[in-house]
């Protein structure tokens, strides 16, 4: 089992965690660290998930932390979990 992060993710991630960190740097800090326990625990805990409002697929699911969607894809054949790209709500 891999979970892997899009580029669009990570360019997304970037442009939040930026003007958190000139604001606060360490609460950009426990932001991302609580962000990445949460993706870390998505095997785990895909059952508590549902599934995405910007896909019409069962295997893209939201995970809401703060005001984001964290939208993920879970590639059942490969064990994969896709990270697409977190969004602002």
């Amino acid at each position: 089992m891999k979970i892997l992060c899009t580029t669009t993710y990570e360019e997304q991630l970037k442009q939040i965690l930026e003007p958190m960190a000139i604001e606060n740097f360490e609460d950009t800090k426990k932001f991302k660290v609580y962000l990445d326990t949460i993706i870390i625990n998505i095997p785990t805990k895909i059952a508590k998930y549902k599934q995405s409002i910007y896909f019409d697929d069962e295997r893209v699911k939201d995970v809401e932390y703060e005001n984001y969607t964290i939208v993920f894809y879970f590639d059942e054949l490969n064990d994969n979990y896709l990270i697409l790209s977190i969004i602002n709500k």
